[in-house]
């Protein structure tokens, strides 16, 4: 059987996310009414969406889904319009957008950032199709133009979105060649870099920037209820693309080491993918249910992003090590593990996976436990103004962590390229190699 091109052989994910949106929409629309929803939303377009801003805290519950679902239904029309092959780089991106667009990103200040990065596609003489999943990912750093535009003037806003736009794709496609890979998380390093340079700018010319902490508590068996059965019917639909077939290849899924780049979205097509994401779901909401946690904006956006990368590096057997890490480090640091900043560390911490995958998962769990304590000081100087924190915390980990692994550490899990990936797997042939064959060291 001839193989379908990528654009046509994933051409589902656009009407799935589609579907997703919408279903994120009509939850909000069941948890109020008309006039409750517009005056929550109204809300979360007037707030400054500094880190930590829990829509579902400073909005409802229902304005904070809807405006979740606008957000990926648009991002999601965009993708349909210029991202020319759909892999796991855009799963990666609806997952981040839905996530964030419960505690931070709105149907309003996201479009300065994008259009800053349209601008500079425009002004490199590029395709935009080359930018389209950077300038949705880029809105990490909304929460400046909402604290331009409610602090002194909308224009001003619009403006410094525009120039963070402009200037974030250099300085992503430098920043992601220096984290060898192992930061899953690799814009949130570049945002971070960016912010670090912006934030201390503002303070210069009299600005006062501070992050804020909204945090919503009591709603875990609802909000787990609709969870596990998001989850229980992703891994259906994927077992029902052929239950064999799919779990065969779900298993050599978790063989990978999930190094930048593992698109399994590409490599694995849509099944397993269903399935992992399911299961990681599955995992991430058990976390916060096993910990004692809150189930809300900020940690639910956290197992959106954990079900995105699940199409792009994230598998049970590469986070689960740095979730343990995490909660190790709750026992050491002095810290509350129920504290709202080690909840999403013990979510967004995945963002060091490929350390489990490619070390062996003592190292996933040392790279959580050192995150852990990285985390609630490295965000410090950007006072909220940068949502993926996790990711320029894992970055900076990163960095430092892998030259000194691998200087030390001989016995690594060979790595597979995303070219080894698929030419085993791209093939209908159910079953996969004895043994993955793969080499120590891919080209970054």
């Amino acid at each position: 059987m001839p193989h379908l091109p990528p654009h046509r052989r994933n051409g589902a994910l656009m009407p799935a996310s589609a579907l997703f949106s919408l279903a994120l929409a009509a939850f909000g629309l069941c948890q109020g009414t008309p006039s409750e929803i517009v005056d929550g939303l109204r809300v979360i377009i007037t707030m400054e969406d500094v880190l930590i801003t829990d829509y579902i805290a400073v909005a409802g519950m229902g304005a904070a889904f809807v405006n979740a679902g606008l957000v990926t239904l648009i991002s999601t029309a965009i993708l349909w319009e210029w991202d020319e092959s759909p892999n796991g780089a855009t799963m990666v991106t609806i997952g981040l957008m839905s996530g964030f667009s419960l505690f931070g990103k709105n149907i309003v200040n996201m479009w300065p950032g994008f259009f800053g990065t349209v601008l500079y596609a425009l002004f490199k003489k590029e395709c935009f199709s080359k930018h389209v999943n950077l300038a949705l990912r880029g809105t990490a750093l909304a929460p400046m133009v909402s604290f331009m535009a409610v602090r002194f003037s909308p224009w001003l806003g619009i403006a410094t979105g525009l120039l963070v736009g402009f200037l974030l794709p250099p300085v992503a496609e430098y920043a992601h060649r220096v984290q060898n890979g192992m930061n899953l998380y690799s814009l949130g390093f570049s945002c971070g870099l960016l912010a670090m340079m912006m934030v201390p700018a503002f303070k210069a010319f009299g600005l006062d920037p501070a992050s804020a902490h909204y945090w919503s508590t009591g709603n875990n068996l609802q909000l787990g209820t609709a969870l596990t059965l998001l989850c229980l019917a992703a891994v259906a639909a994927g077992l029902a693309r052929g239950p064999r077939v799919v779990l065969t290849k779900y298993w050599a899924l978790l063989n990978t080491s999930g190094r930048v780049p593992s698109d399994y979205v590409r490599t694995f097509s849509p099944g397993p993918v269903l399935v992992n994401m399911g299961i990681n779901g599955l995992i991430a909401t058990g976390y916060i249910v096993f910990t004692g946690g809150d189930l809300n904006g900020a940690t639910i956006g956290a197992i959106f992003t954990i079900a995105g990368f699940s199409g792009y590096g994230k598998h049970a057997f590469n986070i689960v090590p740095v979730m343990a890490g995490v909660l190790l480090g709750s026992l050491l640091n002095h810290v509350d593990l129920n504290s709202s900043g080690l909840q999403l560390a013990g979510l967004f911490g995945t963002t060091l996976a490929p350390f489990a995958g490619v070390f062996g998962w003592p190292f996933g769990v040392l790279a959580g436990l050192i995150h852990s304590s990285v985390v609630l000081q490295a965000g410090l100087p950007l006072e909220g103004m940068n949502l993926y924190n996790n990711g320029f915390s894992g970055g900076l980990v990163a960095i430092v962590l892998y030259p000194i692994l691998t200087a030390f550490v001989e016995r690594r899990r060979p790595v597979l390229t995303e070219e080894d990936l698929y030419a085993m797997f791209a093939s209908d042939a159910p079953q996969p190699p004895e043994e993955l064959p793969g080499r120590d060291e891919p080209e970054s």
